[in-house]
């Protein structure tokens, strides 16, 4: 019988991990220096929800919801804006909402936690009337007007809503009547007249007898 021949073996190829095989050196990147973080101060924005609205759309497979949100943003230093955003979900309503309102921020005249006169503001069916109080009055009113004026900061102030009750109108009429305050001195400037200081009573002081 012919002995069987052994099975070839095939060809070792050389490893490619070896020594004598030199890859070519990676080039050093180098690393981006990161920025120094600048202190940002924190703004102290006061949020307030007014309203949210649901609607629902019918449709084939059934009713489909959107959700709108009307908010109001003040510094309580005197500055305040609405904001009105519509979205399938009420948080993303209000962010927008919110950032609406931070866009349209306007300077409220305010006297010693009061308004310097009585006003009335109109908007669209909406028409509200401001009057000063004295210290220890509070905030008398309700609804969108309460919200407006807390944001702005004003502690003291007699309010009425005398149009229509829509959120929104009453709103912007209470920001249409914020907007037209002026202060004591703006007015006598445009007048052209001067405000008369009071003159401090001097006190006299008697000579005690010995």
């Amino acid at each position: 019988m012919a002995k069987s021949r052994p099975w070839p073996t095939p060809p070792v190829k050389a490893d490619s991990n070896s020594k004598n095989d030199t890859m070519p050196p990676k080039p050093n990147r180098e690393k981006r220096q990161a920025r120094p973080e600048t202190p940002r101060e924190p703004k102290e924005i006061t949020e307030k929800v007014v309203f949210i609205n649901r609607c629902a759309k019918v449709v084939k497979g059934g009713r489909r919801f959107s959700f709108s949100a009307l908010i109001v943003a003040g510094d309580q230093k005197g500055k305040v804006g609405v904001g009105f955003g519509k979205a399938n979900e009420v948080s993303e309503a209000i962010r927008k909402a919110t950032d609406a309102s931070k866009k349209r921020m306007v300077k409220v005249a305010v006297q010693e936690n009061t308004i310097p006169h009585e006003v009335t503001g109109e908007s669209g069916g909406g028409r509200v009337l401001l009057r000063p109080a004295s210290p220890g009055t509070g905030v008398i009113a309700g609804g969108g007007v309460r919200a407006v004026l807390e944001a702005v900061g004003i502690r003291d102030v007699l309010a009425k809503s005398l149009g229509s009750s829509n959120h929104a109108n009453v709103v912007n009429a209470t920001i249409a009547a914020l907007q037209q305050l002026r202060p004591k001195e703006e007015i006598f400037k445009l007048r052209g007249k001067t405000i008369r200081k009071p003159a401090a009573a001097e006190a006299v002081a008697e000579p005690v007898a010995a």
